[in-house]
């Protein structure tokens, strides 16, 4: 078999995929212009953007110069040597494009919105249209076609819409290019990470990248064609993908190209007014060095013939319910697993698969994961705390399941249980019992198994949009390409409905035919900070669900924008204070309508204890990888360092890595050796500082 040809064209999108994370196109930058000359393929911007807004980005250090540049969603080819649109592509886009009858057919179509000025020109026509069912989107196809108009309407990150000439995408200007250049199409490559990048991946024989934050509607239009699927965001994925083809061989470190307090927006620079930034001592270093080390441990703790334990067996005695913990918890299970993958550690990668193995065959013949699996007899409890379903158990599994089988390569389990993961997902799809696209979940039934939480929560709506995306990769990997689609179709549907109902605005939506939603009335509280913790049919929590927000940026619900809002929001109040990170702001008093008798339990939920505003080094992992995400890694390093001084704090021995700390005191309050405290931190020193020694030596 022959070798790939060399690739001689990189074509890639900007928004999203070399732009969202400063440093991460900061990296690009630097490991594209450290390519010699002579074998550097040519560079073409690929974006929804105007070719005169694109230059900009060469103009003031952001990017390297791109060779040629496609703007526009595909109606605009600028050659910046020349210094000139090349005209002759405008020839074949004029066919039956009228933009005054387009303008006036979508102006008055309800709920859209003008894009500003910048964004328009004489073949391209863009509007918002906020979180628009498919539906809206079909009935504005056909009346631009009842109309005579034959155009192409692009519709992505359930907000922008574009309507085009008909032969306008940015595949078809990428190969008219092409052509013109006399670039063969088997030697581009191409990346993306929305449904308008689609046409690009589509082109015969194009190599493809798709970056880890890409949407669902990228991931369903390219199921059934090859493409590499980074595990990392942003421009990291695209370096990723450009060292899987080969096209990059050397990668310039985080240290490297970290965001200095000067070179922040000023927002940014006085947000962190009195936090220490710059680089790590030699001392600091060392003592992640030896927090990574204590968490290994740690780790190994919970490592047990059925798989890995919520916490070690051996260091927390067992007191009335306390034996619960002796058990293979789905969600600490499938989250340790997920949060390990990176350990090349036979032991660990034996416990991951022991962990899967089960859980999956404790399933239910109706698809119901447990919530535990005991040790001690290997019997299955699927009711947990108050007789109440796990619901997020299944959702924490197939994610796991996934990420797992991505990672190694190994697709065994993935053909071993198809029966029983597509039960587990119809048991999933039955708790929306609306078919509204969200799960109602009863109270206290997922991981706050003793907080009063109920209906929509978002917690569980994020997991939910990740499973159904998850699964319809797994069908991919199987090779059921329509299948796979309809879920990846499906959780498009999801991410959507979150953002309408738990991202309150007092923007119009799109025309939606549901009525009586509660959502509908949410604009009393303005335009939201962060997503809202829970909704209901008759009220809603406007609590900040740290744990909830967090993971919806890393799960690719939030987009970058709405995250960053929300990170200044919860760094603003404290979240991270006096550690990282409470998981809900602000705590639920007693008298406060949210509050419920039974959290005097245990004493579990009192103010700032356990779920009710405690610290958790789980969530503190999570925070770590989100603020370096959003492209801040001095704030993330230090924030590392903070969170391993309470994973070293302990009741009872240094480096207990606590299931959780008090909310005020900072103190461990929870069981000593938390599997997913250590997994959380190990992922996080993984993600943050790849390039430190200890994380390479492991």
């Amino acid at each position: 078999m022959s070798s790939p040809a060399p690739v001689r064209l990189f074509s890639a999108d900007l928004d999203g995929t070399l732009l969202g994370n400063p440093e991460s196109t900061a990296r690009f930058k630097a490991a594209w212009t450290a390519l010699p000359p002579a074998a550097r393929p040519l560079l073409v911007f690929n974006s929804g953007r105007l070719v005169d807004d694109l230059g900009r980005f060469a103009d003031n250090g952001t990017l390297p110069a791109s060779d040629y540049s496609i703007g526009g969603v595909g109606t605009q080819v600028f050659d910046p040597g020349a210094g000139r649109l090349l005209t002759e592509f405008h020839t074949h886009l004029a066919d039956g494009w009228d933009l005054a009858r387009v303008r006036e057919i979508v102006g008055r179509f309800p709920g859209v919105t003008p894009q500003p000025a910048e964004f328009q020109h004489e073949f391209k026509s863009s509007w918002f249209l906020d979180r628009a069912p498919s539906a809206v989107i079909r009935e504005l196809k056909r009346s631009l076609a009842d109309a005579g108009l034959a155009v192409n309407l692009v519709y992505s990150s359930a907000r922008d819409l574009d309507v085009l000439p008909h032969h306008a995408t940015k595949g078809g200007a990428l190969a008219w290019l092409c052509a013109r250049l006399g670039v063969p199409l088997d030697t581009v490559l191409v990346a993306g990470d929305t449904g308008n990048d689609a046409s690009m991946f589509r082109l015969p024989g194009v190599r493809g990248i798709i970056v880890e934050n890409a949407l669902p509607e990228l991931f369903e239009a390219t199921v059934d064609i090859p493409t590499y699927s980074s595990r990392q965001i942003l421009a990291d994925g695209v370096l990723d993908g450009l060292c899987h083809y080969g096209v990059v061989a050397v990668l310039p470190t985080k240290e490297k190209t970290r965001l200095r307090r000067a070179d922040m927006a000023p927002g940014f620079q006085m947000l962190f007014t009195g936090t220490k930034l710059g680089s790590l001592s030699e001392r600091e270093r060392a003592f992640l060095a030896t927090a990574h080390a204590q968490a290994l441990v740690a780790l190994k703790k919970n490592i047990t013939p059925l798989g890995f334990s919520a916490c070690s067996l051996a260091d927390n005695p067992v007191t009335g319910t306390d034996a619960n913990y002796r058990s293979v918890w789905a969600r600490d299970g499938a989250i340790t697993v997920a949060n390990t993958l990176h350990l090349d550690d036979e032991d660990v990668r034996a416990a991951q698969i022991q962990t899967l193995e089960t859980l999956l065959h404790a399933t239910t013949p109706n698809g119901q994961i447990p919530a535990n699996v005991r040790l001690a007899d290997g019997q299955a409890d699927f009711s947990g705390v108050g007789s109440i379903a796990s619901i997020d158990s299944g959702l924490w599994v197939v994610i796991a399941l996934y990420h797992y089988a991505a990672r190694t390569g190994d697709h065994s389990q993935l053909y071993r249980h198809a029966d029983r993961l597509q039960t587990i997902m119809n048991w999933l799809s039955a708790q929306d019992s609306n078919h509204d696209g969200l799960l109602e979940i009863p109270e206290a039934g997922d991981w706050t198994d003793l907080f009063g939480r109920s209906y929509n929560v978002l917690y569980d709506e994020v997991l939910w949009f990740r499973a159904n995306v998850c699964y319809g990769r797994i069908l991919e990997l199987r090779g059921q390409f329509d299948r796979a689609a309809d879920y990846l179709r499906w959780s498009q549907q999801i991410r959507s409905r979150i953002l309408e109902v738990f991202w309150p605005t007092t923007r119009p939506a799109a025309a939606d035919p549901r009525q009586n939603r509660f959502a509908d009335r949410q604009s009393g509280l303005g335009d939201a900070q962060y997503l809202l913790a829970e909704i209901t049919p008759f009220a809603f929590n406007w609590r900040c669900d740290t744990y909830g927000n967090i993971l919806a940026f890393l799960m690719n619900v939030l987009d970058v924008d709405r995250a960053r809002t929300a990170f200044r929001f919860m760094w603003g109040v404290g979240v991270n204070q006096p550690w990282p990170v409470a998981n809900l702001y602000p705590v639920v008093q007693a008298g406060d309508p949210d509050w419920r008798a039974y959290y005097t339990v245990n004493l579990l939920n009192l103010p700032h204890h356990y779920h009710n505003g405690g610290l958790w080094p789980l969530v503190g992992g999570m925070w770590v990888r989100f603020i370096h995400r959003l492209g801040f890694h001095e704030v993330a390093c230090r924030e590392l360092v903070r969170l391993a001084q309470l994973n070293q704090l302990g009741r009872d021995h240094e480096w207990e890595f606590n299931e959780w700390a008090h909310g005020q005191t900072g103190r461990p309050m929870g069981k000593a050796y938390q599997a997913w405290s250590a997994a959380s931190f190990l992922r996080a020193c993984h993600e943050v500082e790849a390039d430190l020694p200890f994380a390479g030596d492991l």
